[in-house]
C-alpha cells in the first residue's frame, strides 16, 4: 500500500513538475530511450567488477545515475525477456512460452511462424497516447511474419532484424535473415550486410548507432516526445566488432563487443547532452539475459559471481546489469537494493509518460519511480521461469528453488550448465536432478501471484 501510494504521489509531482518545464519551452514528458543488450552479462562492466575496466562511458553513466546489482529478466532467453518488457506481463501470460520438453525456453527461429500475439498492448502502442514517436533500432524478435511485424505494434520505425544474425545460410532450404527498414527489406545479414565469422568484422553496431542518433536529432529538431528502443546484438554469439574496435580488448572478440556498444552509449550520451535534452531524457541500460556461457570464453561474457548463465534459472542466467540515467532528476552515485524486473521498464516509462497501465489484463511489472526519485524501497517478489514451469522465487533476501537439475562435478567446475545430449549436435540441458521444493514453500509465491 505504501508503495501504490508512493507511486500516486510521484504520478501527481510528474503532472505538476512536466507542467512547469512546459511552460519554460522545455519538451514534455520525458523523452524514454531504453538500451537492451544481447546476451550480455552482469559481470561484463566495469562498474559491477570486470577486471579489465574496459567500460568507462556505462561505468560514467552509473557515476552519474543509479545502479540497480538487483535487476532480473523476466526469462532466460532472448525472445521471453524481450517480451515481457514491452508488454509489462511474465512471458506465461504474454505467450512467449513452451510446454513441452521440459520446460524449453520459447524463440522465433526462421522455423517458427508464432509471434507476439495481436491481443497483447506493447508500449509503443500506449505511448502514442502521450504523443510519443518510437524506434526500435536492432533485435525485434517477436516474430518475422508481417502480421508480428514492430510497424503493427505500434512502433513508427524500425531499422534491424526480426532475428540474430545467425547464418551464413545457403539462400535455398534456408535463407539469410533480413533486415528491415520500417516496412521495407533493405538487405540480409552475410549479404548487403556482411559479417566476417573468421575476423568478427561488422559494421552493424556502427550502423545501429547513426540510426539511433539520427531519430534523436529528428525528434529534438520536431520537438516531439520519443521512445527509442535501442535493442543491439553484438554480443550475441557469433559476436562481432567494427575494425576500429577488433583486436583491442584483453578480453578478446567478446570484449571487442563491448568496448564498440560502450563507445557508442557514450556517443549516444553525449549526443543527448549536446543537443539539450539531457535533462529531458531517461535512459535506462540493461540485457535480454544472462551470458551465453555455452559461447564462453571468446564468444560469451561473464556474470561475475552468480551460476550459470543464459538459458538456465540460476542467477547468471536471470541477474543483469542495470543502470539509469536521467541528469537533474535521479541522483547521482547512487546504488538501489530494490529489487527489479525487466518489466518495470514497461510500467515506469508508462508512469513518465504520465499514463496508467492497461486495465484489463494482468501486469507484473511495477513503476521504479519511487526507488529512483525518492530512494524508496518496495517489497516485491522476483518469478524464474522456463518455460511454462515455475522454477524459482525469489522474495527479499531468500530465494526458494522448486526445481532445479544439475550436472557433474567435471562439468560444474568448467562452467557448464549444460551437457551434451547423445546424438544430438546441439547443447541441451540435461534434467538429472529435478526435484520439486516442499509444497509448503509454494505459499510463498501465491499471495503475490494472484494479486497480479
Amino acid at each position: 500500500m505504501a508503495a501504490v501510494t508512493a507511486v500516486t504521489r510521484w504520478r501527481l509531482l510528474l503532472v505538476l513538475s512536466t507542467a512547469a518545464l512546459g511552460a519554460a519551452g522545455a519538451p514534455q514528458p520525458p523523452n524514454i530511450l531504453l538500451l537492451l543488450m544481447d546476451d550480455m552479462g552482469w559481470g561484463d562492466l566495469g562498474v559491477y567488477g570486470e577486471p579489465s575496466r574496459e567500460t568507462p562511458n556505462l561505468d560514467r553513466m552509473a557515476a552519474e545515475g543509479m545502479l540497480f546489482p538487483n535487476f532480473y529478466t523476466a526469462n532466460p532467453l532472448c525472445s521471453p525477456s524481450r517480451a515481457a518488457l514491452l508488454t509489462g506481463r511474465l512471458p506465461i501470460r504474454n505467450g512467449f512460452y513452451t510446454t513441452s520438453g521440459h520446460a524449453r525456453n520459447a524463440y522465433t527461429p526462421q522455423e517458427i511462424v508464432g509471434g507476439i500475439p495481436d491481443s497483447e498492448r506493447l508500449l509503443p502502442e500506449l505511448l502514442k497516447e502521450a504523443g510519443y514517436v518510437s524506434k526500435i533500432v536492432g533485435k525485434w524478435h517477436l516474430g518475422h511474419r508481417p502480421q508480428f511485424h514492430p510497424l503493427k505494434h505500434g512502433f513508427d520505425e524500425w531499422f534491424g532484424s526480426p532475428n540474430c544474425h545467425f547464418g551464413p545460410y545457403d539462400n535455398r532450404a534456408r535463407p539469410n535473415i533480413p533486415v528491415y527498414r520500417d516496412w521495407e527489406m533493405v538487405g540480409r545479414y552475410y549479404e548487403e550486410f556482411p559479417i566476417n565469422l573468421k575476423t568478427g568484422e561488422a559494421n552493424l553496431t556502427q550502423i545501429y548507432l547513426q540510426e539511433a542518433l539520427d531519430f534523436i536529432r529528428r525528434q529534438q529538431a520536431a520537438r516531439r516526445p520519443f521512445f527509442l528502443y535501442w535493442a543491439v546484438d553484438a554480443t550475441h554469439a557469433p559476436v562481432y566488432a567494427s575494425k576500429p574496435f577488433l583486436g583491442t580488448s584483453q578480453r578478446g572478440r567478446y570484449g571487442d563487443a563491448v568496448r564498440e556498444i560502450d563507445d557508442s552509449v557514450g556517443k549516444i550520451l553525449h549526443s543527448l547532452q549536446d543537443l539539450g535534452i539531457a535533462e529531458s531524457t531517461f535512459v535506462f541500460f540493461t540485457s535480454d539475459n544472462g551470458a551465453a556461457l555455452i559461447s564462453a570464453p571468446k564468444q560469451g561474457g561473464s556474470n561475475g559471481p552468480f551460476l550459470c548463465g543464459k538459458q538456465t534459472t540460476f542467477e547468471g542466467g536471470m541477474r543483469e546489469p542495470a543502470v539509469a540515467w536521467w541528469p537533474g532528476r535521479i541522483p547521482a552515485g547512487q546504488v538501489s537494493h530494490q529489487l527489479g524486473s525487466i518489466m518495470d521498464l514497461f510500467t515506469t516509462s508508462l508512469s513518465l509518460a504520465g499514463l496508467e497501465p492497461p486495465r484489463d489484463r494482468a501486469i507484473d511489472g511495477l513503476s521504479l519511480l519511487p526507488a529512483m526519485l525518492q530512494g524508496q524501497l518496495m517489497d516485491r517478489p522476483i518469478f524464474y521461469y522456463r518455460g511454462n514451469t515455475l522454477m524459482a522465487v525469489t522474495l527479499g533476501q531468500y530465494k526458494a528453488h522448486f526445481w532445479t537439475w544439475t550436472n557433474s562435478w567435471e562439468e560444474f567446475r568448467q562452467h557448464f550448465c549444460f551437457l551434451k545430449v547423445k546424438g544430438s549436435p546441439t547443447l541441451e540441458p540435461t534434467w538429472l536432478g529435478m526435484r520439486p521444493w516442499p509444497p509448503s514453500a509454494a505459499e510463498i509465491a501465491a499471495p503475490y501471484f494472484s494479486s497480479h
